[in-house]
C-alpha cells in the first residue's frame, strides 16, 4: 500500500520475482483506475514487460462507461486469492485504492446502488450552489467521510452524499459495519510513505511530464471519441483525466493544465498518506529509500520463513 507515485508497482514486480525462486508470484491490482481498459498513460498503467514477467489480475477487465465499485473489487479479489492459493502461488496485493484494501480486510456493508435520478438531482444542484455547498452538506451529514475527502473530489463527494440521502446513513458508519469477515488468510501488509514529501512531489511532477511526452493527452481523445464515454463517469473523473478534458475544450492552457493536474495528484496524496498514517497494522518502509527492495525483501524473508503463511 502506499501514495501515488510512490513505487509501488516497480517494488511489487522486483519483490514478485525474486519470490519466485521460493515460490511463483502473481499480483492483484488494487487500483480503482486500473480496472479500466484504454486508460494506460494516465493511470501509470504497468508496462508490458512488467505484466509479462509475472502475472498481473483487476487490470483491463472493465470498459471506462461502466461501473465498478469497491464490492465487486471485494468479490473478485476474494475469488482471485483462492484461485492463486489452489495454484501453489502467492497472490501479491498491490495499489493505492485504500477504500479496496479496506473493503478486502474489513468486509464492505451493502451499499445502495447509484440512482441515476438522485445524482442528476445533485448534479443540478451542484451546478447552482456549487460542489462547496455540497461538500459543505456532507461535512454535516457525514463529517468523518468528508474529513478524508477533498472538496473538490466531486465523484466522491456525490457518492458519499447519495449514499446518505439513500440509506439515512453516513457511508462511513456503512463502512464499519462488514457484511462478512475476511478468510483466516495469513497478511503480511507492507506500506511505502515518503520521509520527504517535497520528493514525492517532484516525483509526481516527473512522472506526469512522462506522461505528456507519452501521449496522455491522445490518449484521452481517443477515449472521448467513443460516445458512451462522458466527462460524468467516474473512470473520466480520475486524477489527470478531468484535467485533461478541460485543456482538450479549450478551457485552460497548457500551462495550466499541467500545473492543476500535479496539483490534483498531491492532493490524491496527501489522502492516501492521511488514510494509511491511520491504517491499524502493517510494516511501514520509506519509498524514497535507495534500497527499498533489499528492506522489504529482509522482511518478507521473516515473514514468509514458515511453509503455513505460504499457503
Amino acid at each position: 500500500m502506499g501514495p501515488t507515485a510512490c513505487g509501488k508497482t516497480g517494488l511489487a514486480v522486483g519483490l514478485a520475482q525474486h519470490l519466485a525462486s521460493q515460490v511463483p508470484v502473481e499480483i492483484i491490482s488494487v487500483d480503482s483506475a486500473l480496472v479500466y481498459r484504454g486508460m494506460d498513460i494516465g493511470t501509470a498503467k504497468p508496462t508490458e514487460v512488467e505484466r509479462a514477467g509475472v502475472p498481473h489480475h483487476l487490470i483491463d477487465i472493465v470498459e471506462p462507461s461502466e461501473p465498478y465499485s469497491a464490492a465487486r473489487f471485494r468479490a473478485d479479489a476474494r475469488r482471485l486469492i483462492d484461485e492463486i492459493h489452489a495454484r501453489g502461488a502467492l497472490p501479491l496485493l498491490a495499489g493505492g485504492t485504500m477504500l479496496y484494501f479496506h473493503a478486502l480486510k474489513h468486509g464492505i456493508d451493502d451499499l445502495p446502488e447509484a440512482d441515476p435520478a438522485l445524482r442528476s438531482e445533485l448534479e443540478r444542484r451542484a451546478m447552482q450552489e456549487g460542489w462547496p455547498a455540497l461538500y459543505a452538506e456532507l461535512t454535516q451529514r457525514d463529517p468523518v467521510t468528508a474529513a478524508r475527502l477533498s472538496p473538490n473530489d466531486r465523484q466522491r463527494v456525490q457518492r458519499a452524499l447519495e449514499v446518505c440521502i439513500k440509506s439515512g446513513q453516513p457511508m462511513s458508519t456503512l463502512l464499519q459495519k462488514p457484511e462478512r469477515p475476511l478468510p483466516p488468510y495469513t497478511l503480511h501488509e507492507i506500506i511505502l510513505l515518503p520521509s520527504d514529501r517535497a520528493a514525492l512531489h517532484q516525483r509526481i511532477a516527473e512522472r506526469f511530464d512522462s506522461m505528456l511526452e507519452g501521449g496522455f493527452v491522445d490518449e484521452v481523445r481517443r477515449l472521448l471519441a467513443d460516445p458512451r464515454i462522458t466527462a460524468e463517469l467516474p473512470a473520466m473523473r480520475s486524477v489527470g483525466y478531468r484535467q485533461a478534458m478541460g485543456f482538450i475544450r479549450g478551457e485552460m492552457d497548457a500551462a495550466a493544465f499541467r500545473d492543476q493536474s500535479i496539483a490534483a495528484t498531491r492532493q490524491l496524496a496527501k489522502r492516501q498518506i492521511t488514510w494509511l498514517r491511520g491504517w491499524e497494522g502493517g510494516q511501514v518502509f520509506d519509498c524514497l529509500d535507495p534500497s527499498l527492495q533489499q528492506a522489504v525483501l529482509a522482511w518478507l524473508q521473516d515473514a514468509l520463513a514458515g511453509p503455513e503463511t505460504l499457503q
